[in-house]
């Protein structure tokens, strides 16, 4: 029993041999996918000069990493648990190598797309491995201060990938920011090789491979049918791709009821502290990528920041994130998961409101700088709790299915809101401008063709203002303020989503002792079945009667 008398739901070993080394290796791998999650959004304006890209393929371009991550990140979470996670650990940092390089070279906007699918991919094996290690390694308050530093140092290193891309393009081409991550996928490699234990409590059960597959159609085919559904005379596609998803969500909700080994163990996902904290998690980190992605474009766009201002311009963003997070870990021990979201939560939908109501063409630095410092700290104080509730609500033996959902906060959080605001961003950008070209007096000058390209995207309005200097002025000023009405319905949604979150939260999630109650009891069922099945079958290092990591 604790000191307050609620059940004790920790177990040996606490924390691994080395546990500065190889929690330091955990979050340089992390790093690695984070940067490469983050490093498009400031190119993107210089990628759709390129390719002169529509502002659909520009979407896609952001969403494809997380797009690749998350309809991966189920499956790959239960191969790591059976067939090793180190293994898969190794096999992602690897893959990203070839990945990044695809990406610069890209000689189109679909082959950077591809490209940026096969980083989610690589990602998918790496990522969610990660915190599957910080659960099955650390307990107690070593593994809340764990998930802590794991949750602040990856978001705050994500939050860098603009910075450093904004300098790399102020010196070279689009491409230079998708390289910037190679060398630390190399640092990542060798410490995660030296350091991370071969072994730490994995299953012996049998991978549900049709659930994996079922699983990468359903968010694939949702992802993709919200991005796709803003294009002109593609609703046949957006439908098939919707009927795909639902599809495969019917057929994995049935998988999941009758396999012998589920993929997704939808006992557990029906737990409270699990399911309300995916939902929390989601929108949190949804709407902090969604705000990031469509914030990059404003600054360059609207407010003509430079890369390297843009990239910048977010950095308070990171210095929140890094300072909060770790504090976060504190109140979730000392006042449970609700109260702690529920006051990032705040500052959420304070930074959104701040966005909504005083970001506009003449907005100054203090302004910005103020927004992205509340989104810091709301980001800083949900990510630890969120994280913390799924992975105490499951047992370690499927830690792989926490940090799959804990990735999927971020990463299907972060494909659906930027899909989301993108897609509204795409169509308010296309009828304010639309409507801006029927008010002006030059209305019948401006053919069907040119039309078509002033709509497409921002980038693509301003190589027609190139190509006609003596209206380029208007087009511009058109352009911008068409941009603000597709960016303040991007920012109402989010605000909308996040509003819905908190009141999720605060009628579905427990209080700090009902919590400790609950989870409680989950590690008691969790124990018992585990006993059960270690009478039947003997566990091996790997098995689930394993207690601790084994090998290095």
């Amino acid at each position: 029993m604790s000191k307050n008398g609620a059940p004790r739901i920790d177990v040996p070993p606490g924390a691994p041999a080395r546990e500065s080394l190889v929690l330091a290796s955990l979050i340089v791998v992390a790093a690695v996918a984070n940067l490469n999650l983050s490093v498009a959004n400031v190119a993107l304006p210089a990628i759709g000069k390129a390719f002169d890209s529509s502002q659909t393929a520009l979407n896609l371009v952001a969403v494809g990493y997380s797009l690749g991550l998350a309809a991966s990140v189920l499956y790959l979470g239960a191969v790591g648990d059976r067939h090793g996670r180190k293994l898969l650990l190794l096999l992602g940092i690897a893959l990203s190598v070839p990945a990044c390089l695809l990406a610069a070279y890209a000689p189109s906007d679909t082959v950077l797309v591809a490209a940026r699918i096969l980083g989610g991919l690589s990602a998918g094996m790496a990522f969610p491995t990660t915190l599957a290690l910080i659960t099955a390694l650390w307990a107690g308050p070593g593994r809340t201060k764990s998930i802590a530093l794991w949750s602040a140092l990856g978001g705050g290193i994500s939050m860098l990938g603009p910075v450093t891309a904004g300098a790399l393009l102020e010196r070279f081409y689009w491409g230079s920011v998708f390289l910037v991550t190679l060398p630390l996928a190399v640092v990542a490699l060798v410490m995660a090789l030296l350091f991370v234990p071969a072994h730490a409590n994995e299953s012996t059960e049998p991978v549900d491979n049709l659930g994996g597959i079922l699983s990468v159609l359903l968010i694939a085919g949702l992802v993709l049918a919200i991005n796709i559904a803003a294009l002109p005379g593609q609703n046949a596609v957006v439908i098939g791709l919707a009927v795909i998803a639902l599809a495969a969500g019917a057929a994995f909700f049935w998988r999941q009821r009758r396999a012998p080994n589920p993929l997704y163990d939808l006992h557990v996902a029906a737990r409270r502290t699990f399911w309300v904290a995916a939902c929390a998690g989601i929108i949190v980190y949804g709407s902090m990528m969604g705000s990031a992605f469509i914030s990059q474009q404003y600054l360059q766009n609207v407010l003509d920041y430079n890369p390297v201002e843009a990239g910048a311009a977010i950095l308070p963003l990171v210095v929140m994130i890094v300072l909060v997070a770790p504090r976060s870990a504190r109140l979730v021990e000392t006042r449970g998961a609700r109260t702690t979201l529920l006051i990032g939560y705040t500052f959420l939908f304070l930074a959104f409101a701040w966005m909504l109501l005083f970001w506009d063409e003449d907005s100054s630095y203090w302004q910005i700088g103020f927004a992205y410092v509340l989104t810091g700290i709301g980001a800083g104080l949900a990510g630890t709790p969120a994280s913390h509730s799924l992975t105490g609500s499951v047992p370690v033996r499927r830690a792989g299915m926490a940090s799959g959902t804990a990735d999927l906060q971020r990463d299907l959080g972060g494909a659906i809101m930027q899909s989301v605001m993108g897609v509204l961003l795409t169509a308010g950008y296309a009828s304010a401008f639309s409507a801006a070209i029927a008010a002006s007096p030059e209305s019948k000058d401006v053919s069907d063709q040119v039309q078509s390209e002033l709509t497409k995207s921002f980038s693509s309005a301003e190589q027609v203002a190139r190509q006609h200097p003596q209206y380029a002025d208007q087009i511009v000023a058109a352009a911008r303020q068409s941009f603000l009405h597709g960016d303040d319905r991007a920012y109402t949604v989010g605000l909308a989503a996040i509003a819905l979150g908190a009141l999720l939260i605060f009628f579905m999630f427990p209080h700090r002792d009902a919590e400790r109650e609950l989870l409680g009891r989950y590690y008691t069922e969790d124990s018992a079945a585990a006993s059960s099945a270690a009478t039947e079958r003997p566990s091996g290092p790997g098995g689930p009667g394993a207690t601790g990591a084994t090998g290095a």
